[in-house]
């Protein structure tokens, strides 16, 4: 239980922020409304639960800690249950929905190993650097301005990487049928999980909590692995009813760069991938038009109001060692890239494409892990601890 006052100043800033941008949006179109409310819970509930991809491999790699890794099982399984229906019938409250499916090729391969070892050098994933970002840390700004960069630098060469060999895309629900699909992956989660614990590896951070759950903690955390694990289930789900798609990320931050490059003088035309279709509407219009940037600014406000709760926002500091703020360049670069290559970040390629029984996610989270591995032996290199 935190012990630190509530930072009241930056709780009203935050309530502010949001209230004004609720107002906005509810008044054009109040499902995105609904998402900016949708991403403010998540940003609470990776915060006060302190849940994460990032630390969470870093730890299962290094003191073989899977507790991280365990509650990811649980999370997944349960959204698999909860989408399965949905995507079965193609619709969900009436609406139009559709899973995060994407092909399974060299690119996307290449893309999620690089991702993997971005994520271990720069300290965060999608989702990850948005939580600290929002909770005050500057190094994790510098991460998500690079991640921004990285991931229009990987849109400007996506059409080379495509001519590499690959499959296709494969949804496991569509070829073998949703419930044996999804009863496959839950053998497969369980085989995962339990190879890990005959591997020596075991839960040092009980699931449950080590703190008592009432009105303190519920409000100002610590939460346990298991309440976030099941409340980011049911809020992807929620996203796929309103915004008829997925949780993802990191396309936002590849929309964010484009337009900050057509600022100074970029022209979309030149591009094949923002001349026409999606991405070309998608930049015509304002970052509150677009799903995903508006539940990317939730989750940092939903961030910075609990770590404001908690009363452990950061207050910026610029001193941050050459060496460090470099392996934060180099890993947003990365992650950008990477999470272009292959079709999104922990969050829109391996959580939400499980969801989905989409292949490609099962081939993103091994690439992922590889990277990772080879991303926790590079830290030192930049003076940053392996633990």
């Amino acid at each position: 239980m935190s012990t630190f006052p509530i930072q009241r100043m930056y709780l009203t800033a935050a309530a502010s922020v949001f209230a004004a941008l609720f107002v906005q949006l509810a008044g054009a179109d109040i499902r995105k409304a609904s998402l900016l409310v949708i991403g403010v819970l998540m940003g609470v509930s990776l915060y006060h639960a302190a849940f994460g991809f990032t630390a969470a491999y870093r730890r299962a790699i290094v003191e073989k800690d899977i507790s991280g890794v365990a509650a990811q099982c649980i999370m997944l399984a349960l959204a698999m249950v909860l989408f399965a229906p949905a995507l079965a019938e193609g619709e969900l409250f009436g609406r139009g929905v559709g899973g995060a499916i994407a092909p399974v090729s060299v690119s996307m391969a290449l893309g999620a190993l690089l991702f993997g070892i971005g994520m271990q050098l720069a300290g965060g994933c999608g989702s990850g650097t948005l939580l600290t970002a929002g909770s005050g840390n500057l190094r994790m700004f510098v991460a998500l301005a690079f991640f921004c960069i990285g991931g229009f630098w990987g849109s400007l060469d996506l059409a080379w990487w495509q001519q590499l060999p690959g499959i296709g895309s494969v949804a496991l629900g569509r070829v073998w049928g949703w419930s044996p699909a999804v009863l496959a992956q839950l053998a497969l989660l369980a085989v995962i999980y339990f190879a890990l614990r005959k591997m020596g590896r075991r839960h040092v951070r009980p699931l449950m909590g080590e703190v008592p759950l009432n009105g303190q903690t519920l409000l100002r955390g610590p939460w346990p692995l298991l309440l976030s694990a099941g409340l980011l289930a049911l809020l992807n789900w929620a996203t796929l009813a309103i915004a008829g798609h997925p949780w993802s990320v990191t396309w936002a931050f590849a929309l964010w760069a484009a337009k900050g490059a057509t600022l100074v003088g970029w022209d979309p035309a030149s591009s094949g991938f923002w001349a026409d279709g999606f991405p070309a509407r998608a930049l015509a219009r304002t970052i509150l038009q677009d799903t995903t940037s508006v539940m990317n600014i939730g989750i940092m406000l939903g961030a910075m109001t609990a770590a404001t709760l908690a009363g452990r926002l950061a207050e910026a500091s610029w001193r941050i060692p050459w060496k460090s703020l470099l392996s934060a360049v180099l890993g947003g670069l990365m992650l950008g890239y990477g999470a272009r290559l292959a079709y999104g970040c922990n969050i829109g390629a391996f959580f939400s494409g499980v969801a989905s029984t989409s292949l490609h996610g099962w081939v993103w989270i091994f690439c992922a892990v590889v990277g990772n591995v080879i991303g926790v032996r590079m830290r030192p290199w930049f003076g940053l601890t392996i633990r």
